[in-house]
């Protein structure tokens, strides 16, 4: 390893310290002193009049043509845990660097060893752990079944020592439990910081690259949810794979945010149980609290999850305020886009809500972003408002613009399949996307904008104008 000394360097203006400061003494910014790490000249550069280092020519490559560059399709290694195997596109790529994220105790170590365990018959694995004792890897090991004899264990956080074991033991998969505990030691600050998280992380992807070896960095997230560490090291990574959980704490969600080999935004989905995490491929029973139920202020839609359609049970509450300014909260959506579709359903279908609180929530504790579920969460506070229940078996998706007119939704066939999978028997949808979307055993019925597709959903009443 190169040797390194710290500096602290302004993220506003650039300027460089040698020790950290509150206030930049260049521009004047506050709290933007950075740690970083810079590489320590030698003496006989020192020596040379201050002349500029020669320059790294031994490590460029030339430049071609593009049209001369062979596209030769990456080779895929199962790893043999279905939902991870869909989320990585297939299977891990040699050389691919993997950062995974989550808060404490949601299962990262678990997920680790059980992917471990199908990776090492296959070749050798070093699990590097700066967290845990050797006792208690070894203790939820045999807890899950794991076989270790081709499981190489290393209890170390000194980074020039786990690189050393990659050069002795040269393991085709490694695993680091966790980047925060890690530390460089040639820098002067403590494990976790931002100087050291960026450069461990830089060494450990140098060394895996060089030998097409692939490194799984575990990390930790903070209280908003974001990873620990600087942004760049969701940078120097090839995947960002994020572990969640819904409210009851029965599943655990796992996302794909960035992905250099396969889809990006894809979702897997695992339940914990005393034998370790384990896929779950039908997640209708777990979002859907009750199928047949005839509730208002409740509707049913399709989500789409990267490339896997969901059925999510999205819930309206809307009651009288006692208040002069009325609250509006959501719980699994955009609270923004909620108040946009509010705004909405005031002018096209002129229901009255500057009386009344509004709280609306996706059942299960999902997070959702996809706005085919606009015209679910339409329909959802129109029912409650109305005291009206939607049919049971309905499914609502459709994206709700500003002037009400419906838009487009992607992928429309899968989600009917979906739905129809699911035991729904009618979909309303967008009248746009129709064409080329399939019918798999329900009836599909279309809308131009809000108005029509509140009238086809209320069949027992025509949806009057409140001004009450």
């Amino acid at each position: 390893m190169a040797r390194l000394k710290a500096v602290f360097r302004c993220q506003e203006c650039g300027h460089e310290a040698p020790k950290w400061a509150g206030q930049c003494p260049s521009c004047g910014a506050w709290n933007t002193l950075v740690e970083e790490a810079v590489e320590v000249r030698s003496a006989a550069a020192a020596g040379a009049g201050g002349r500029a280092p020669k320059p790294l020519t031994d490590f460029s490559a030339p430049a071609v043509a593009l049209a001369d560059v062979s596209g030769a399709e990456e080779r895929r290694t199962p790893v043999g845990l279905p939902e991870f195997d869909r989320l990585l596109g297939g299977g891990l790529v040699a050389g691919q660097v993997l950062l995974l994220a989550g808060p404490p105790g949601i299962g990262k170590s678990t997920l680790m060893l059980q992917v471990a365990q199908r990776l090492s018959a296959q070749g050798k694995v070093l699990y590097v752990t700066g967290e845990e004792s050797p006792s208690q890897v070894s203790g939820r090991a045999k807890r899950l079944g794991v076989d270790g004899k081709s499981i190489l264990l290393m209890a170390e956080t000194d980074l020039a020592k786990v690189v050393a074991a990659i050069e002795e033991h040269a393991p085709s998969v490694i695993v680091l439990d966790s980047i925060q505990t890690v530390y460089h030691p040639e820098l002067s600050g403590g494990p976790g910081t931002v100087g050291q998280v960026r450069e461990c992380a830089a060494e450990l992807l140098r060394a895996a690259k060089r030998r097409g070896a692939v490194l799984f960095l575990l990390g930790h997230v903070t209280k908003d949810g974001g990873v620990a560490g600087p942004k760049v090291l969701e940078h120097l990574v090839d995947t960002v794979l994020q572990f969640d959980t819904e409210r009851s704490g029965v599943l655990r969600i796992l996302r794909a945010d960035k992905n250099r080999f396969g889809p990006a935004h894809e979702l897997g989905l695992f339940q914990m149980d005393e034998r370790g995490l384990s896929g779950v491929s039908d997640a209708s029973s777990f979002f859907i609290e009750d199928p047949g139920a005839v509730t208002p202020g409740r509707a049913v839609s399709v989500a789409l999850e990267g490339s896997r359609p969901i059925l999510a049970e999205v819930q309206a509450l809307v009651t009288p305020t006692r208040y002069p300014l009325p609250r509006r909260m959501a719980t699994g959506l955009d609270l923004n886009r909620v108040l946009v579709l509010l705004a909405a359903l005031e002018k096209h279908l002129h229901v009255r809500l500057e009386t009344r609180d509004v709280y609306v929530s996706v059942a299960g504790g999902l997070r959702l972003r996809d706005p085919a579920l606009d015209l679910a969460v339409c329909l959802a506070v129109v029912s409650s408002a109305r005291e009206e229940a939607l049919p049971a078996d309905w499914v609502f998706v459709g994206e709700v613009g500003l002037l009400g007119r419906l838009g487009r939704v992607g992928r429309l066939g899968d989600r009917l399949k979906e739905a129809a999978r699911a035991g729904f028997k009618t979909a309303l949808v967008p009248e746009r996307s129709l064409d080329g979307a399939g019918r798999p055993g329900l009836t599909v019925k279309a809308a131009a904008d809000l108005a029509a597709a509140a009238a086809s959903a209320f069949i027992h009443s025509t949806p009057a104008r409140e001004d009450s």
